[in-house]
């Protein structure tokens, strides 16, 4: 399904505006926020069609991007192992899931864990989505719940797979030597279109960047406050975060000096997030290194573990799952753990409330020292 033309009209003048009340420029993440979850308008706020295994154009499908969940449902089933091993070490019985897509992930935990899980919330932006999750969940209609924002405790396992990637994250340009926040502006009144503009700022990557030539990188205080959240209001429980990323230290290296902000639409990727917005995902690599200090600046709340999706999947016991699937069944699963699909540069990040223990998806090629 294609968004109709006055929506993504609507879209770029409803920025046009806040630029314009904003004094003529905003941040990248106030962009990306308005871009992804205006209501009614933003990517993830509309009803576009953009989960699936094929691109747009293909009879049946019309998907932007594949995530492991809808790649093979073996995903799911290999980690319920660790959520069920989470339930049981925190003694809890609700499952919590962000940002849930089509609800693929949600049936796949909850057909594996059957009565492990009495009730299951989706913590989801998207409104748009919940129509299409209570579809795909409707044989658990009597575990499963919706909120749109967090209570003020939580006890249970939070789950989130790609997540981190679609929160908004500020752009940080070096430009002769100087750093800038990097934002959008308009060329003159609102009839002009959206330009990138650059604003003298106090603002630094965590780790110092040596040289002097030009850098664009991002910085995500969105995604470490969500953490920090988090950590706050789980009384009792376990989470586990799935996503592309990087330690620090490789997120920061020279060879990223364009930063890592990427569109998706069509299974196609392309860096201009200004155009055609409203039409394509939007997304940035996760720093997991900050994540991780995110955490640590909670009380008893602390990191479980760090480690690629491949040595974590295979740890929850993938392989074993996969001798009795089909031929073609292990041909999509074996893109989850491949080093040059989605094995090497997913990670998976867990983490504890109260005292660490021993999680059996980071018993082997635990990666935490790294962070």
């Amino acid at each position: 399904m294609t968004i109709p033309q006055s929506l993504t009209t609507a879209l770029k003048t409803h920025l046009k505006q806040e630029i314009q009340r904003q004094g003529g420029w905003i941040g990248f993440d106030t962009y990306m926020s308005l871009a992804l979850y205006a209501p009614g308008l933003g990517y993830y706020a509309n009803d576009s069609a953009i989960f699936g295994t094929m691109p747009q154009g293909v009879k049946g499908q019309g998907s932007d991007f594949v995530t492991a969940p809808e790649m093979s449902p073996y995903f799911g089933r290999a980690l319920a192992a660790q959520v069920a091993q989470a339930l049981s070490v925190t003694q809890t019985t609700e499952v919590w899931e962000f940002g849930a897509g089509s609800g693929a992930l949600a049936l796949q935990l909850l057909d594996t864990l059957g009565e492990q899980i009495h009730t299951y919330t989706i913590v989801d932006l998207s409104g748009s989505l919940k129509a299409l999750q209570q579809e795909t969940l409707a044989a658990h209609t009597g575990k499963v719940r919706w909120a749109n924002q967090l209570p003020t405790t939580m006890r249970g396992v939070v789950v989130g797979n790609e997540v981190m990637d679609a929160m908004p994250v500020k752009l940080l340009a070096r430009v002769n030597g100087s750093w800038h926040e990097r934002g959008v502006s308009l060329g003159g009144g609102l009839e002009s279109e959206m330009v990138w503009s650059d604003q003298e700022t106090q603002l630094r990557p965590p780790v110092e960047v040596p040289g002097t030539y030009d850098f664009v990188t991002e910085i995500h205080p969105q995604a470490e406050s969500f953490v920090r959240t988090l950590g706050e209001r789980l009384v009792q429980g376990a989470v586990f975060m799935i996503d592309y990323g990087f330690p620090e230290s490789e997120y920061y290296h020279p060879q990223r000096h364009m930063g890592t902000v990427m569109c998706h639409r069509s299974h196609q990727m392309d860096a201009n997030p200004l155009a055609d917005v409203g039409l394509k995902d939007i997304t940035a690599h996760v720093n997991f290194t900050g994540i991780a200090l995110a955490a640590q600046e909670i009380a008893d709340f602390g990191v479980l573990g760090y480690t690629t999706q491949a040595r974590f999947l295979m740890n929850c016991g993938l392989l074993n799952l996969l001798e009795r699937a089909s031929v073609p069944e292990r041909a999509m699963a074996q893109k989850l753990i491949m080093e040059h699909e989605m094995g090497e540069l997913f990670k998976v990040i867990g983490f504890f409330k109260g005292k660490p223990w021993d999680a059996i998806g980071f018993v082997q090629g635990d990666r935490t020292h790294t962070l």
